[in-house]
């Protein structure tokens, strides 16, 4: 099948929607006379129903996290590979901004997220009377990293690394180290990156780090990406996937000694690592079948895709409990 992928970055904002037979269909209508689902087949994971994306109508509209960005693309992308012929909208907007959309605007299907829904957003998205629910899709090890050329630093602490995006030079933070400018290259306050990395290095106090010289921000994690490995004394930091699409020119480091690799993920010995998330809702799934299709095969395959993307794996008790979400949600649809 052939496949049409638009991506737009424009102020900062990373857009990849998926097109296919030109059809327009917000609402599904994939729902049998007795109200359940009609593309349920034989369970692929002996939890959830199967799917059949060919019979799967409406189009899908997810928006939010950078990180979460590449794994939905590319479960949309196996979603349509294997017969789905709507739309698939993924936006790449940061957290904040993609909550936004889902619990005040009511304008999106999914939400994604690398950081939880905060109670606040909570609130709001029960006032235009949504009800989140939430599914764990895998592990981000956050990547902080220099460009290639950068031979001096490659092991630091929670410590300097605070220094880091806070002092002027790197000289600043060892003796050692070069007497240049550090360039900042970190993601915008939208960003459930920026507020991730905030929370774990400065204790939730960010002033110190939107106070600092040389800072650079953006929501494009493809932009911090070009401002680092053209620096030769720039640093930043974003999901390990953007590491791994760029480590041609980047270098990563390691935090506290410890290396951010699957091992030390799934042993939470990187000080790091983080959880990522889609949210929907209960009344969304039932009325757009289209969107409970996509989320119960997102659970179904996450894991066979989220390695190859770049991230890693939650463990089975993590994704299962995502799956009883999803049948809770859909209780009397399948």
């Amino acid at each position: 099948m052939k496949r049409i992928f638009f991506l737009v970055i424009a102020a900062s904002i990373l857009t990849g929607t998926v097109f296919a037979g030109g059809q327009q269909e917000a609402k599904g209508t994939d729902m049998a006379d007795d109200g359940k689902f009609v593309w349920i087949i034989e369970s692929e994971d002996g939890i959830l129903p199967g799917v059949n994306p060919l019979k799967v109508e409406g189009d899908i509209i997810t928006a939010g996290s950078s990180t979460v960005f590449p794994l939905s693309e590319a479960m949309a992308e196996r979603f349509k590979d294997e017969g789905y012929n709507f739309n698939i909208t993924v936006d790449s907007i940061g957290s904040g901004a993609g909550f936004e959309r889902f619990t005040v605007a009511g304008e999106t299907d999914i939400s994604n997220a690398s950081r939880p829904i905060k109670d606040k957003e909570i609130t709001a998205a029960k006032e235009i009377g949504r009800d989140p629910v939430e599914f764990r899709v895998g592990t981000d090890a956050l990547a902080v990293t220099v460009p290639k050329s950068n031979t001096f630093v490659k092991d630091v602490t929670l410590e300097e690394l605070a220094m880091i995006f806070t002092s002027e030079k790197w000289s600043d933070v060892r003796a050692a180290w070069p007497n240049e400018n550090i360039l900042k290259f970190i993601p915008g306050t939208d960003s459930g990156t920026f507020d991730y990395f905030v929370e774990e290095v400065y204790d939730k106090n960010s002033a110190a780090i939107l106070g600092a010289s040389n800072l650079q921000m953006s929501e494009d994690d493809n932009i911090l990406v070009q401002g680092i490995s053209e620096s030769p004394y720039g640093i930043g930091f974003f999901g390990y996937a953007y590491y791994v699409e760029n480590k041609n020119v980047l270098n990563v480091l390691n935090i506290d000694g410890v290396e951010p690799n699957k091992e030390n993920v799934d042993a939470a010995a990187y000080p790091l690592a983080r959880p990522l998330f889609i949210y929907s809702d209960a009344s969304i799934m039932k009325n757009k079948p289209q969107v409970a299709a996509f989320i119960a095969y997102y659970l179904t395959y996450v894991n066979e895709e989220i390695t190859r993307v770049g991230y890693f794996p939650a463990n089975e008790d993590v994704i299962n409990g995502g799956k009883d979400a999803w049948l809770k949600a859909c209780e009397g649809m399948y």
